[in-house]
Parts: structure tokens; sequence; C-alpha cells
């Protein structure tokens, strides 16, 4: 662990700053026909183009009241949110596993979930240009990182990728009809790839535990105002694989003792 204030705070700046890189790739990477380097960053309602200092991450929100200065239209809620996001995940790498490769592998992949989780909320899509070379990524850090094997992560993406599949194929032969996107699947294949197998067990359960509370919420919602809502599985995967990386020793001692009854 590594908590001195001067190495947290630069990890915090650092964060915030990347995470202003990845309010970009939100907003463009869904759209085929649009890069995520050129235009310059800009105003989605109006087009202008933003000065330096009306892009300075979380204080320019602040210092503009959440308004564009040029066309005076509100700014999302969503850019503050992913600065500041990602901001404390960076802390919380940095915190956890210092400057070392294996902080470095998880800074990159808090960063993608991050991406995932706003994505998915929006457009209900995962892309394979982030799962697909993050399943790769994981693999490779595993070689250089003396927290996962390359067997662990090798047999995380295979059981990560054929869980879900098994679980995809089973409902649809009971509903006939799909119910999990092949985007979860690959994206559990890439938490597999970066986490181990180990990893698995911890993130479907809660991530189903959560996704049920949020889907029996907004069911009863729906009923009382006559909504209709597809809620994505993605954000509880990847919420549950933040949790893991950054707490799996926790989890693993509350569930050691859980198991030789001295938890209660």
């Amino acid at each position: 662990m590594n908590s001195e204030p001067l190495i947290l705070t630069f990890a915090a700046l650092f964060g915030a700053i990347v995470g202003s890189f990845l309010n970009v790739v939100i907003l463009r990477l869904p759209h085929p026909e649009e890069s995520i380097v050129f235009p310059a960053s800009h105003c989605p309602k109006c087009q202008a183009g933003l000065r330096w200092y009306e892009n300075i991450p979380l204080l320019s929100y602040v210092f503009l009241g959440g308004r564009c200065s040029h066309c005076r239209c509100r700014i999302s809620l969503q850019y503050p949110s992913v600065e500041a996001a990602m901001a404390l995940l960076s802390t919380a790498v940095v915190y956890r596993f210092g400057f070392t490769i294996t902080g470095g592998g998880f800074f990159l992949f808090s960063a993608a979930l991050l991406v995932i989780i706003f994505i998915d909320l929006q457009h209900q899509i995962i892309p394979d240009m982030i799962s697909l070379p993050g399943i790769m990524a994981g693999f490779i850090l595993s070689f250089f990182s003396p927290l996962i094997s390359r067997l662990d992560s090798l047999i995380g993406i295979l059981c990560g990728g054929g869980i879900l599949y098994g679980i995809a194929l089973l409902y649809f032969f009971l509903r006939k009809q799909e119910g999990m996107g092949g985007g979860d699947i690959k994206l559990l294949a890439m938490i597999g790839a970066f986490l181990g197998w180990q990893a698995l067990p911890f993130v479907i359960f809660a991530s189903s535990l959560s996704g049920a509370l949020v889907g029996i919420l907004v069911m009863v919602i729906e009923r009382q105002e006559g909504l209709s809502t597809r809620i994505p599985f993605g954000p509880f995967l990847s919420l549950a694989a933040l949790m893991y990386m950054l707490f799996s020793q926790e989890i693993s001692t509350l569930y050691l003792s859980y198991l030789d009854g001295s938890l209660f």
C-alpha cells in the first residue's frame, strides 16, 4: 500500500485528467463514424470549441455553473461524474497496488470498466473495441504481475466467457428469447483475464444480487408509472469486478470466516 498524501494527490489529479478523456470515449465510441481524437473537445449542443480553461476536469464544471459558456445549455452531470469516479479509482489503485506493473494494469482495467458502465447504461451495448483488447491485455498482465498467474488468467477467460454463454443458452432454450447479450459474455471473460478465475464466483454472485434488487425496484416503479425499461447487466458486472479488485483480501477473509462459522 502507498499512503503518501502527495502521491495520492497526484494519482487523483491524473485520474481526473484521464476521466476527461474517457468522457470523449463514452460520447463518441458508440458512433463508428466519429473519432475519439478529432475534432477537439466541443459543446455537444452548439458545437463551439472549448477553451483550455473550460476543459479543466471538475473545476470547469463548477466555474461554469454546469452550463456551456457559449449557448448556456446545461452540461450533463456525466462529465464531472466520470472525472470524479476516475480520480477516486486512480487513487484507490495507487493506494492498494502502488506504482507497479500491477497498478498500471488495474488502472487501465478500471478506466475500461468505467467506460463500459456509462456506455452500457446509455446504449445497452458493450463495445468489442474495449472488451476484446481487454481480454488480451489482462492475459498479458498475468505474465508480469505477481498477483495472478498465466494459468489463473487463462482459466478466468475460458470460465468467464463460458459460464455466461451457458447461462445465455439455457435462458434462450427455456424462454425462446435472448436474455443476455454477447457483450456481457466478453466482459466477464475480460474480468476473468485481469482478476483470475477466483474472482468469478464473487463477481457473478454480487452482480446478480445487485441486478436483481435493482430490477425489482424498477419493476415496482414501472407498474406505478406504466413504464418499460431494459436494465443492462454490464454495469453490475463492472462494479462487482471493481469491488473484487480493490477488496479481494477482505472478501476472501469474510468468505473463510463464513465457512468456519466465526463470522456470526
